[in-house]
């Protein structure tokens, strides 16, 4: 017993780191360990008697009180058995270094903290308020207290507030580690009860579900609740526990909630109605059955929560190991963290270049057939007609006979021909711009390390973008250059061969020498 005991007592401690890091069981698409935690959500209506229920079982009057909806977030009460003598106390999440004696100033808290989160308004908020009470009056539970299922909004609240209720209460009750308490006024037809109505929905088996009858000394004269009580008239696989909350009365004395429980025995053991069930009612008896069916609940789930937590771990661990090792705060180190990032950029980038990573074969292609493609299309054979060879080497060498090739000729066409080349040369060099700055969009994305500093990122590329237009620049300047020193490089034996060299490859040239 003690070592399940201890279990509760670790199940409470991850349900309140999984508070902290947000997870807290909510509507949410990402991974949740809270829905893997047993724990026992408190479900009922409006005024049906939940607050009673949960300080019967505390033994302590800490809730909030009034009319309408008064829990407005859901509250993690989590009760730890402590030694006798000891003195009771609770304590926030939200506030871990304050203990509160006071549990009028636990009442205050809370409201304090909903209004917080809520604002002075009648909304509800999914994020939960945490309570640990630390009493030897309470046996080791975690329960958890949700605003109140109401079937009409009232003044003040949103019209969407009755479905906004419910979508928060089944994103509790909906999942197969949750134990339903569910609390149904005996006064009222259980028939009608929102609190068995949601959990036949969410549990048709009734197998996650405990049934608990309030205000049983409320009942008209002359009725009573055995039928329910037996498990005749609405039947769960766990019995169902009938509770005597204090009277109005009572609550307005302040009356001791000691005295309240020690009350509600003798109402049992003195009912002709409830005699023979006396030993199994009363809210203390309904405290020790849950936290006995929550250890067995715990000791079933166990191995699941160990492997999803070792599960998580390794994840974890798998992240961080991309995330890399902890910045320094020293400037000298950082500039050398700074410095390493860029060269895992620099490592990355140039296995694109060089064939380790797609994209060098592309620089390549534009050289191996976006270029020579456009050259193919150049219009040499306008420029090479009959027409235009005389046109030209008539305006450079006159009417005259030519012992040897017409060289000034030759030089005017071959110069407008290579001027062609321009064009194609300078949209190369645009062409492989284009695919380095996509080349380097792709390696600062590859580039695990820098995942964790986008601003560095933005500052990469921008560097990167800027030397690379620069580079644009340069390399075009270069490239017209080499078109130039190739119009430029035509020896005195070019020309002498270059007769015959045309006539073979251009047969209309001869054409033109024998009219000359």
């Amino acid at each position: 017993m003690a070592t399940m005991e201890s279990l509760i007592v670790t199940v409470n401690r991850i349900q309140r780191a999984c508070t902290v890091l947000g997870d807290h069981g909510g509507d949410t698409n990402l991974p949740t360990l809270w829905e893997a935690l047993p724990s026992v959500v408190v479900v009922g209506g409006q005024s049906s008697g939940k607050s009673s229920v949960l300080e019967s079982i505390v033994g302590r009057d800490f809730l909030p009180r009034g009319s309408g909806i008064v829990t407005r977030r859901p509250l993690v009460l989590q009760l730890h058995k402590t030694e006798r003598g000891l003195q009771e106390y609770g304590e926030f999440l939200h506030l871990p270094k304050k203990k509160f004696t006071d549990f009028s100033m636990v009442r205050k808290e809370i409201q304090d903290e909903t209004d917080r989160m809520t604002g002075k308004s009648k909304q509800i908020s999914p994020v939960p308020i945490h309570l640990s009470i630390y009493s030897p009056n309470v046996v080791n539970l975690t329960l958890i207290d949700l605003p109140g299922l109401t079937k009409v909004a009232v003044e003040g609240q949103p019209e969407s507030i009755v479905q906004d209720i419910e979508i928060m209460v089944r994103s509790y009750v909906e999942k197969p580690n949750c134990i339903i308490l569910a609390i149904t006024p005996a006064n009222q037809d259980i028939a009608t009860s929102d609190a068995m109505k949601l959990s036949r929905e969410v549990d048709p088996t009734g197998e996650r579900t405990f049934g608990v009858l309030t205000k049983l000394d409320l009942m008209d004269k002359g009725t009573n609740a055995i039928d329910v009580l037996e498990g005749r008239a609405y039947p769960l696989q766990h019995p169902w526990v009938g509770i005597v909350n204090r009277s109005q009365a009572d609550i307005k004395k302040n009356v001791d909630m000691i005295a309240s429980r020690r009350k509600e025995r003798e109402f049992f053991a003195s009912s002709p109605d409830y005699g023979h069930l006396a030993s199994k009612m009363g809210s203390e008896y309904l405290a020790k059955v849950l936290s006995k069916h929550l250890e067995s609940v715990i000791r079933a789930r166990l191995p699941g929560i160990t492997s999803l937590i070792n599960k998580s771990i390794e994840e974890l661990e798998a992240e961080l190991s991309h995330l890399g090792r902890s910045v320094a705060v020293d400037a000298g180190a950082q500039l050398y963290t700074i410095l390493e990032l860029c060269r895992a950029f620099d490592r990355i980038f140039k296995e694109h270049l060089d064939g380790g990573r797609p994209g060098g074969d592309r620089i390549y292609g534009v050289f191996d057939h976006q270029l020579p493609a456009a050259l193919r299309k150049l219009p040499f054979d306008r420029h090479l007609s009959l027409q235009n060879i005389r046109k030209v080497v008539s305006e450079a060498d006159g009417y005259q006979p030519h012992l040897i090739a017409p060289e000034q000729g030759y030089r005017r066409l071959i110069d407008g021909a290579l001027n062609y080349f321009r064009g194609p040369a300078e949209a190369s060099v645009d062409a492989v711009h284009f695919l380095l700055k996509e080349l380097v969009r792709r390696s600062i994305a590859e580039t695990q390390e820098l995942k964790r500093f986008p601003t560095l990122q933005a500052e990469i590329a921008a560097a990167a973008s800027e030397a690379l237009e620069r580079f644009r620049e340069e390399s075009k300047k270069t490239t017209l250059r080499m078109v130039d020193m190739e119009s430029s490089y035509l020896t005195v034996d070019f020309f002498r061969k270059l007769p015959q060299e045309v006539e073979k490859e251009i047969p209309f040239l001869r054409l033109w020498f024998i009219a000359k």
